[in-house]
């Protein structure tokens, strides 16, 4: 029988290729340490390159925002029009476009010519109110009014500047916008081809999960979304005919405003209200205390009918987590963050909600525990 080589003596260096290397760990304790260690450094590095790239990232998810947006209107047309899903997706686009062409044709000389004296108009009422205030001695100097209005839109216009900066210098929010369409088209063209990537660079364990959350995601938002259509469209139409009625000035592009501003949870109803009353006054006392009322009218019918019934479909946030989800959005990313707060904070919920499920093994599946020893 040959000698065995002894137990404790090293490995000699031109040995097998199975022999260990400078390299190789042995203790378990080691190696597990160095795992988690490794899982803490790709955490941390994560969260580093999320916050480099965090404008294009706001851009992506605005493309996500677009793209279910679309999906929801295919969709409803589906019920009514049993046709190929691109043929539905083409007709909600061209739909659209239809909508923007009438708009801008027919309504946007007086909407334009509107637009155009409405600044001047507001901050002369503001001003007006301002020194009201001051001679009654509410503020202790004059505050300058166009000059403050200026700040703020340049501060409003330049929530969407670094993120074209972050896209290599262009300019204009024209520009972020022909993004997101295109990248929302991208999406809703072909889903399961996004959805399927990060899927594959997920573990073969939780793709199933992955899947399902994104489903309930893509449910969630197309829900939330509609229901901000119909409380736009609701809002917008009947400020336009009551105040067309009376014959306030603007009426249309406060209307215009009015369902626009509405997409915004909490804010948008106080700053369209202000700027109708505020236009309402300048034509008169009695037609801005018609406008309060007008307001008021409104926001009850919309707060106490509109909403219940549709709130019963879409997401259910609480007010002041959106409040607070638009103030941070609105100070890191400007305008485009104020808009897409909502939205974000519904798909936080979801992925919180189903990774709680997880955890509690609500899927039918046993959790993963310890198997004890014997």
């Amino acid at each position: 029988m040959a000698d065995q080589p002894d137990a404790g003596a090293p490995e000699p260096s031109g040995g097998d290729g199975n022999a260990a290397g400078p390299a190789d760990v042995r203790d378990w304790l080691v190696r597990q340490e160095a795992k988690r260690a490794f899982v803490w450094l790709g955490i941390a590095g994560a969260i580093v390159l999320a916050v480099y790239l965090s404008q294009p990232l706001i851009v992506i998810f605005a493309g996500i925002v677009f793209a279910e947006l679309i999906d929801g209107g295919q969709r409803l047309l589906g019920r009514v029009l049993p046709a190929p899903r691109g043929i539905r997706i083409a007709l909600v686009m061209i739909a659209a476009l239809l909508f923007m062409v009438w708009l801008v044709l027919f309504a946007g000389g007086q909407i334009a010519e509107q637009a155009a004296a409405l600044p001047k108009l507001i901050a002369a009422e503001a001003q007006r109110l301002s020194d009201l205030a001051r001679s009654h001695g509410l503020l202790a100097q004059r505050i300058d009014v166009p000059a403050l209005s200026g700040r703020i839109a340049e501060q409003l216009a330049g929530g969407v500047g670094p993120v074209t900066h972050a896209l290599g210098g262009l300019l204009g929010g024209v520009t972020t916008a022909f993004l997101i369409v295109i990248l929302g088209i991208y999406f809703v063209m072909e889903p399961d081809l996004y959805q399927g990537g990060v899927a594959w660079l997920m573990p073969a364990a939780n793709r199933d999960a992955w899947r399902e959350t994104t489903r309930q995601m893509g449910h969630t938002l197309r829900r939330l979304l509609f229901g901000r259509l119909i409380g736009m469209a609701s809002e917008g139409f009947a400020m336009w005919i009551l105040l067309s009625v009376w014959g306030v000035p603007m009426a249309a592009l406060l209307g215009l405003l009015t369902g626009l501003l509405a997409f915004l949870p909490n804010i948008g109803a106080p700053i369209s209200g202000g700027l109708t009353i505020l236009v309402g006054f300048s034509a008169g006392f009695n037609t801005g205390i018609y406008c309060i009322v007008v307001y008021a009218i409104v926001q009850i019918i919309d707060g106490n009918i509109v909403v219940p019934m549709v709130a019963k479909k879409t997401a259910d946030l609480a007010p002041a987590l959106v409040l607070g989800a638009q103030l941070i959005f609105g100070v890191l990313f400007g305008l485009l963050g104020l808009v897409l707060a909502d939205p974000m904070v519904a798909m936080l919920k979801i992925a919180l909600r189903r990774q709680a499920e997880s955890n509690a093994g609500v899927d039918g599946k046993p959790e993963n525990k310890p198997v004890s020893a014997a």
